[in-house]
């Protein structure tokens, strides 16, 4: 048994430059969906937020939500979804994503999409979450930032004892696998009961 029942989903609100990234958030929806999972994200249906949710509905999946009420309008709400959540600011539409997905996997995006993924990234560096992390390097739209995460490494900021867990995946079909293989590993290295009372010894 895996932990992976709803995916918390990172991604633009914009289509970007090639017409992949709007077939790649497609498809993520549908293997989503095929597989039962949830899906968790930002509310919007523009951009690559509106492919990966609409593709999950059009496939029989579950779609979940999260939007702050300043852009109910920008981002062109998606009424459509089975559980619509509108929060009063970014905080807590963050916090519910947070609490509402068992793991996070970033699209190409912009800032936000960014600042979400790294967000988390920085919680699980710190030990507040163990939830799995994966980067969707399609087309190498991530490159740049897993080459920052290196030098980082390499310049001694990034120490031993906390490295960022993520895995990478550059294929839709490898992410639910890696995300499962992710969980199962964590689970695997969590202590019992037993040695969790051990520890407090």
């Amino acid at each position: 048994m895996t932990r992976i029942r709803n995916v918390c989903v990172y991604c633009g609100s914009s289509t970007g430059a090639r017409p992949q990234h709007m077939e790649h958030a497609a498809s993520l929806g549908r293997a989503l969906a095929r597989a039962g999972v949830g899906l968790v994200y930002g509310g919007g249906n523009i951009g690559l937020m509106g492919a990966v949710a609409r593709a999950a509905l059009e496939a029989g999946g579950h779609v979940t939500g999260i939007i702050p009420q300043f852009l109910v309008d920008r981002e062109v709400m998606l009424a459509d979804v089975q559980e619509l959540l509108v929060t009063a600011d970014m905080h807590e539409r963050k916090r519910l994503m947070f609490e509402r997905s068992d793991a996070f996997v970033a699209l190409p995006g912009g800032v936000g999409t960014l600042e979400e993924l790294v967000e988390q990234m920085t919680w699980a560096q710190l030990g507040r979450h163990d939830k799995p992390i994966l980067i969707a390097d399609f087309d190498g739209f991530w490159s740049p930032l897993l080459t920052l995460l290196e030098h980082m490494t390499t310049e001694g900021f990034i120490r031993p004892g906390f490295t960022v867990p993520y895995v990478v995946a550059d294929k839709v079909e490898d992410i639910l696998p890696l995300l499962n293989e992710a969980a199962s590993v964590l689970v695997e290295t969590e202590p019992s009961p037993d040695e969790a009372a051990l520890q407090q010894l």
